[in-house]
This record gives C-alpha cells, sequence and structure tokens, in this order.
C-alpha cells in the first residue's frame, strides 16, 4: 500500500484524511511537527509528504532542506509539497528550498485526489537545497548586483517581479573600480543608483558589451551618468560583423528612434574596440572568449582579488556532454566519458575553477529541442558544463520572457538535483535582480 506523510498541527484535518486515503488504497502516517515528520519521512520512506508551511519545530522551508540534504546520496525522494498561504514569495522559496508543490490554504479533497493520481506513481528524483545567495553592502573587496538578468525584451508584470524582468546587465566592484557587464534595460535602474550614490561625485565607468543584439544595448540611451559632463563612461567590446560598435550604439539613437544622439550626450564616453583576447579594465585583468552565438559574442572573465568572475550570457553549449553526466549513474566503472570537442575543450578550460559563472540557461532540456541553432542553452547544458570546469557557483541566467517566476524556480531545483547526483558541492542560483553577492 502506497503512503502519505502529512505533517499538520491541526488533529482534525489529519483524523479526516485517514479513512478518504483508506478508500484510496493509501495508507497515512502523520506528524504533528516537523522534527516528527522528517524521523518518519526518512524511516518509511512515503510516496508523497504533504507539510504545513508553518508546522512547529521548524517551517516547511527548513522541513524540505533537512529532507532533500538526508537523500543527497539517494537518486530518488518523495513529492513534497508545502501548504501555506497565497503569498508570492512564500511559493517562490518553497520550490527553491525543494518542494515539488505549493498549495494554498485551504486544502480541499479534490485537490488530494489529483494529488495522488500525480504524484502517486513513483518516487521522484530529488536534491539538497544549497544556501541562497544574500543581499548586502560593501564599501570595499569585491561584489557583484545584477541588475537584468532577462534575455531578449524586457518582461515585467507579477508573474517575473521576484526574479526581474530587465534585460542583461551585471554591475562588479572590485575596491573603487566599478565594471559593468552589459546595457540591457537593467542598466537604467543601476544608473539611477550610481547618480544617488556618487551625488555630485565624478564618476568612472566601464562598461563591457559582449554583444550588440537589442537585449544587451537597449538601456544605454536611458542610462543617466552618460549625461552629465564630469563622468567618463569606457565602452569596451569587439567588433561587430558588418559595422564598429560605435556605429552600433549611436545607431539605435539616430532619428527616428530616439529624440537624442550619442554625439549629444554630455558625458565623456570612449569607445575602446578590442582586438585581443587578454585585456585590463585599469587593473583589473579581464580574459575573453568568443561564444556560439549569432552574430559576434564574447564571454568575458574577470580576475579580482576575491576570485574570478565568469560572465557568458548568450551561448548555445553541446547538449552531448549533459547526456553523459545524465547517464553517469549507469556507466560502468572503466567506461570512459565522451571527449569533448575542441571548442568544448577549450570553452571548459576558459571556465575553469571559476569562483563565479554566470551562464546562459535560457531552456529546461524539452524547450531547448524546439530551439536548437537559437544560439541559447538549457539549464541541463550550463550545469554539465559547470561541473565539468569545476566552477564553484553557477548563476543560471537570461531567463526566457516567457517563463514565470514559479517556472524559474523549478529550473533552479533540476539544475541542484542534477548536480547533487554526481555529489557536487557546486551552488546553484537563478540570478535575481537586485540580488548582491559579497566574494
Amino acid at each position: 500500500m502506497k503512503t502519505i506523510l502529512v505533517i499538520d498541527n491541526d488533529q482534525a484535518f489529519r483524523s479526516q484524511l485517514a479513512p478518504w486515503l483508506e478508500k484510496r488504497g493509501w495508507s497515512l502516517l502523520d506528524a504533528s511537527d516537523s522534527g516528527r515528520g522528517l524521523e518518519l519521512a526518512l524511516h518509511h520512506k512515503p510516496e508523497i509528504v504533504l507539510c504545513d508551511l508553518l508546522a512547529p519545530r521548524c517551517n516547511g522551508f527548513q522541513f524540505c532542506r533537512d529532507l532533500r540534504s538526508h537523500q543527497a546520496s539517494q537518486a530518488a525522494g518523495p513529492a513534497v509539497i508545502v501548504i501555506g498561504g497565497a503569498h508570492a514569495i512564500d511559493r517562490i522559496n518553497a520550490l527553491e528550498a525543494g518542494a515539488d508543490e505549493y498549495w494554498v490554504k485551504p486544502v480541499a479533497f479534490p485537490f488530494l485526489d489529483k494529488l495522488l493520481q500525480r504524484f502517486g506513481t513513483a518516487p521522484r528524483p530529488r536534491q539538497p537545497d544549497t544556501a541562497a545567495v544574500g543581499v548586502g553592502q560593501s564599501d570595499g573587496g569585491v561584489r557583484l548586483r545584477f541588475w537584468g538578468v532577462r534575455g531578449s525584451i524586457p518582461s515585467p508584470g507579477p508573474e517575473t517581479v521576484f526574479y526581474g524582468g530587465n534585460t542583461s546587465c551585471v554591475e562588479v566592484r572590485v575596491g573603487s573600480e566599478i565594471i559593468v557587464l552589459d546595457a540591457g534595460s537593467g542598466l537604467r535602474p543601476l544608473g539611477l543608483a550610481l547618480v544617488k550614490e556618487f551625488k555630485a561625485q565624478p564618476m568612472h565607468l566601464n562598461l563591457l558589451i559582449t554583444h550588440t543584439h537589442w537585449d544587451h544595448i537597449q538601456g544605454f540611451p536611458f542610462f543617466l551618468p552618460a549625461y552629465n559632463p564630469i563622468n567618463q563612461v569606457t565602452i569596451y567590446g569587439y567588433e561587430g560583423a558588418t559595422q564598429g560598435l560605435q556605429s552600433i550604439l549611436s545607431g539605435q539613437m539616430e532619428s527616428p528612434y530616439f529624440p537624442i544622439t550619442m554625439r549629444q550626450m554630455p558625458g565623456h564616453i570612449a569607445i575602446r574596440e578590442l582586438r585581443e583576447l587578454n585585456f585590463h579594465v585599469n587593473q583589473v585583468p579581464v580574459r575573453a572568449h568568443l561564444l556560439n552565438h549569432p552574430g559576434s559574442c564574447t564571454g568575458y572573465r574577470i580576475f579580482t582579488p576575491g576570485g574570478s568572475i565568469s560572465y557568458l550570457p548568450d551561448l548555445e553549449l553541446d547538449h552531448r556532454l549533459r547526456d553523459d553526466w545524465n547517464s553517469a549513474a549507469t556507466m560502468a566503472p572503466d567506461q570512459e566519458r565522451k571527449t569533448p570537442t575542441p571548442e568544448d575543450s577549450a570553452l571548459i578550460e576558459f571556465l575553469r575553477d571559476s569562483d563565479v559563472l554566470i551562464l546562459d540557461s535560457q531552456y529546461d532540456a524539452t524547450e531547448y529541442e524546439k530551439h536548437v541553432g537559437w544560439g541559447h542553452s538549457c539549464v541541463e547544458d550550463s550545469v554539465a558544463f559547470a561541473l565539468r570546469a569545476n566552477v564553484k557557483r553557477l548563476f543560471l541566467f537570461h531567463h526566457d520572457p516567457d517563463h514565470s517566476d514559479e517556472q524559474v524556480s523549478r529550473m533552479v531545483a533540476r539544475a541542484r538535483q542534477m548536480a547533487a547526483r554526481q555529489g557536487s558541492n557546486l551552488l546553484i542560483e537563478a540570478a535575481r535582480e537586485g540580488c548582491e553577492l559579497i566574494l
């Protein structure tokens, strides 16, 4: 007989469940607090766990993390459904903590019928949660902050409010040096924040452009620091296929597209068109790598005293390495893994031992099959490459504009599951606007 574990301090609810489940061929395990619930889950291995978010002793988020951490070495685990209030942030946190579903109270019996049908067939593969990245402040050292994390086009709205809807823009502070990666629509709020921070003090800003697709340059006309003559903005990038970097950046501001031309911006703007793959942003070493993406696209690796940051926002990876990792559990001890192509090997070495990797993870594996050749990767491929390169922390990036916060969180859970199956300590998060990491 299949088993469901219910962790809820409502004795009346648990009493009603027992006969209802028995008629459907299920047995009930119940606990009034999450500590006892964890003991029952580990001992009896139920197919489904239903846990109250506000269960005594520890909340539903912590229960999910504790359960998944105990199952790190196992290929499968129960389906976990957290039940709580209607707050969107609770749903996101529950999914990232390892829950399969989040339900809003009260739970009706018709929903339970659907639950038994959906998750009652077999245990589900899972992995533990990893530590979330916090938001903090630092007067020195090295810190990284996300201002835009979406791909293709800005996608504001209630379904994207948690991770954010602005396109690519990442700020890196190395001491007093400010390096900005890409100029998507996230560049606008970064500019507003810089003006508020520096007030009347001059700024010396460095902007590294990976490529000139709209979602990586569309924020530049709205970058407020570029309109102040006391500021210096140096823009770095590689020549496009048919036009130079300056022509492309200024072209999007010509009439009739924009009321102010790039020449009319009062700030001191210098274009540094790169020719070599190794260069410096003032005293900060940077290495570049050409990426598999339509047109000319470059990834950057910034070497700082706090560690290296690799930024590859638009890239289509080779799915064969993903297949290799997925089959690892059934491989014979003497069976060799697939040999990466020369291009893959060069990319893996470029990323080798990165402390932080920000990587294109726009699709899941099913979606990717419909978008082969579009120049973007699926989360499974991103994890496979990060594992090969021994990366310490991976940020899934370039979220699809059609992906809701909930869908992105499920992709995070899938990525963590894949890493845990390999026994890896890789920390995985989805890039989120406003999220700041101190190195």
